[in-house]
């Protein structure tokens, strides 16, 4: 069984990103299952979701929910909410963080001192398989900030623990994305694939 657990705050596109992890390994046979927890998510609230994946097309996946400490690999949209959820990383797991930070409403208001700066630093220190991607280059080239969940996507693939390929993903994205957005959403899952290697 393979997991991936993805979490970021409402907007960033994180439904969509498991969605289409779970199927590129649908379209390689394999049995995948996906659960969402939302919180507040249209007011920036907290966001995840779990991807099991049966290894083999004959190993089905009975519950969709990861259990703390097996996680191949958590994919952090948000680095306050990937340091969150750490728990769910297994020991040897590979962490994807995005660096950008999306400063919850506590912390606009001055009730709090977050900073995203921090949070990757810590992940950065405690973590052996820490990949930290820039988004802003990804932006730049791709022409959209909105591409940002498949080159986070594009990294998980890069990584390698998941057993899902560029290729793989770019099948899924065919199937969940308009055509005209295919094109700028390849761009990015191949960025942030580099990103990892």
């Amino acid at each position: 069984m393979k997991n991936c657990l993805l979490c970021g705050v409402g907007g960033q596109g994180t439904v969509l990103a498991s969605r289409i992890i779970a199927a590129a390994a649908m379209l390689r046979g394999c049995d995948a299952r996906t659960a969402e927890t939302i919180g507040m998510a249209q007011r920036g609230g907290c966001v995840v979701s779990h991807v099991r994946i049966g290894e083999v097309p004959s190993e089905k996946v009975t519950s969709p929910l990861i259990p703390e400490g097996q996680a191949d690999v958590l994919i952090g949209f948000e680095p306050g909410e990937a340091l969150r959820n750490l728990p769910y990383l297994k020991k040897d797991g590979a962490l994807i963080v995005c660096s950008r930070e999306v400063r919850p409403v506590t912390a606009s208001l001055g009730q709090s001192g977050y900073r995203g700066e921090d949070a990757v630093n810590f992940l950065k220190d405690h973590i052996l398989r820490c990949y930290v991607i820039d988004p802003d280059d990804i932006i730049t080239q791709c022409g959209s900030p909105k591409v940002l969940n498949v080159a986070l996507v594009g990294a998980m693939a890069g990584a390698g623990d998941m057993g899902l390929g560029l290729e793989d993903i770019e099948n899924a994205l065919a199937l969940r994305l308009k055509p005209k957005l295919l094109d700028m959403n390849r761009r990015a899952l191949a960025l942030g694939a580099a990103e990892v290697r």
